[in-house]
């Protein structure tokens, strides 16, 4: 048996026995909870964000308790307790994920590790921490990095200005929240999202300020050095009613539908086809490549059995590194031909144009009506994804970098090959499942490709075709709406 010592007559964890005791697994099923449950709620986007929870102990002093930490790029929905990071109450990692089988890509733990923080001294007051009925609430706003953990500093600013605040919203990301036990943190989630959704209502009725009869809310943004400052003052008897469409999730394609096709066909295409084996020779000995040369091989193989024309067999490893370079170029360069939707060679050629962006050799093209339509249903409330047979990595390419800037901020997350073909209703099934719609019509898919738009249909879907200048015909007399213009929508 595990030897306990003490600290204060309280017993002190020094071997696995806490770890792997039953508090932390509860609070590891707790986290995996929250989060479909937030998930389901629109709370958090597929992969987005952390939900970090302290294990709470009677016999553990506060000090010792551990933390239990949800990974990044794991979808929320999907989550079990065996997904979650265990770390000690000063950050350090004591417990982490098992790699789940190929494709799937190993776990990571969330840039808001670094951002954990121990609050102390908070009241609670009608769901939120230091308020009552007929007070102030005041959330400070800062502006988002590129990566999480680079919010430390200005999250330290916010909160120690405005030493009251349970809550600092960070623009373009979402919101953090924080309590003395989950419990109150996650009462305070929920208030939160009620006043903030009460705010938006109100203010896509033209209400933006308090009105004296009602006392309903004050809603006021104004700039104050680097910070923001959102005052809410709410009636919590009052139900806003506001024409909210049936239609809440926008799923686009990318070819075609928001960037011309010969964006792809004329630049990225050339460009993958041009560096393939420059990009492989120079990474050849990378983890990133060798993984993207084991899907190559599998590809290849398939191929080869079913004759698919162009497939060369690939050399094994021992063979000699140019060799294995040649055979792969040969079959990229013919699956690049053919246009071939395969995950294998969409992986690759993101990898590549990664490198064409990195250097200012590439930069995304889309439509000059797409910004504008992305911002006014971002700013609506529907929550807009891109499918696309490109990887996942290349759609985030295209739009972070173009010349109307990054147009990511209003994207809740990507889709592709590996959901399954464009082609078929079950991959739209899958998109449904992972978005978290109550019903498929709420979600409307928007495609130039015809046998996409049938696929998504059949799956229940709302769909509309997109003409674009270099589209493909479609066939006559079919029944889908189409536009030509996002500004239509």
């Amino acid at each position: 048996m595990a030897a306990v010592a003490t600290a204060n007559g309280l017993p002190v964890l020094s071997s696995q026995a806490y770890l792997e005791g039953k508090t932390v697994w509860e609070t590891r099923t707790l986290v995996a909870d929250l989060c479909r449950q937030f998930y389901t709620l629109g709370w958090v986007s597929g992969t987005g964000g952390s939900i970090t929870i302290k294990v709470h102990d009677d016999s553990i002093p506060k000090s010792d308790q551990l933390i239990v930490m949800s990974p990044s790029g794991v979808q929320k929905e999907r989550m079990i307790p065996e997904d979650m990071y265990v770390l000690s109450s000063g950050g350090d990692m004591l417990s982490t994920p098992c790699a789940k089988p190929y494709p799937h890509k190993s776990p990571k733990c969330s840039d808001c590790a670094s951002l954990f923080m121990k609050i102390t001294h908070m009241e609670m007051i009608k769901g939120i921490q230091g308020h009552g009925y007929f007070d102030e609430l005041v959330v400070p706003i800062i502006e988002n990095t590129a990566y999480e953990r680079e919010l430390t500093e200005s999250l330290s600013d916010a909160i120690s200005a405005y030493p009251k605040a349970t809550a600092v919203l960070v623009r373009n990301h979402g919101i953090y929240v924080w309590g003395d036990s989950w419990i109150s943190a996650k009462t305070q989630a929920e208030c939160y999202h009620y006043l903030f959704d009460a705010a938006i209502k109100l203010h896509q009725l033209g209400i933006d300020w308090k009105i004296p009869s009602h006392g309903l809310i004050k809603n006021e943004s104004y700039q104050s050095g680097s910070k923001r400052k959102f005052n809410v003052y709410a009636n919590s008897g009052l139900a806003v009613q506001a024409s909210v469409p049936s239609r809440k999730f926008i799923v686009l394609d990318i070819e075609g539908t928001t960037t011309p096709i010969s964006f792809v066909t004329e630049i990225l295409f050339p460009y993958a086809r041009d560096n393939v084996r420059k990009h492989l020779t120079s990474t050849y000995d990378s983890l990133e490549t060798k993984d993207d040369i084991k899907l190559l091989r599998a590809q290849v193989l398939d191929d080869l059995e079913k004759g698919i024309a162009g497939s060369t067999p690939i050399p094994p490893d021992d063979t000699g590194k140019e060799e294995v370079i040649e055979s792969l170029v040969v079959n990229v360069e013919a699956m690049i031909k053919a246009d071939r939707k395969i995950t294998a060679l969409k992986q690759l050629q993101g990898h590549i144009w990664r490198t064409g962006y990195e250097n200012n050799e590439l930069q995304g093209v889309v439509f000059d009506d797409v910004p504008e339509a992305l911002e006014r249903w971002h700013a609506s409330g529907i929550k807009i994804y891109i499918y696309s047979s490109g990887s996942r990595e290349a759609q985030r390419l295209i739009f972070g970098n173009t010349a109307h800037g990054d147009l990511r901020k209003y994207l809740c997350g990507f889709f592709d090959t590996t959901v399954g073909n464009k082609r078929e209703a079950r991959s739209y099934f899958e998109i449904s499942q992972s978005v978290g719609v109550d019903k498929t019509s709420q979600i409307l898919f928007i495609t130039d490709v015809y046998q996409e738009a049938v696929a998504a249909k059949a799956a229940g879907l709302e769909v509309i075709l997109s003409i674009r200048p270099g589209n493909a015909s479609l066939p006559e007399n079919h029944e889908f709406k189409t536009i030509t213009s996002f500004a239509e929508i």
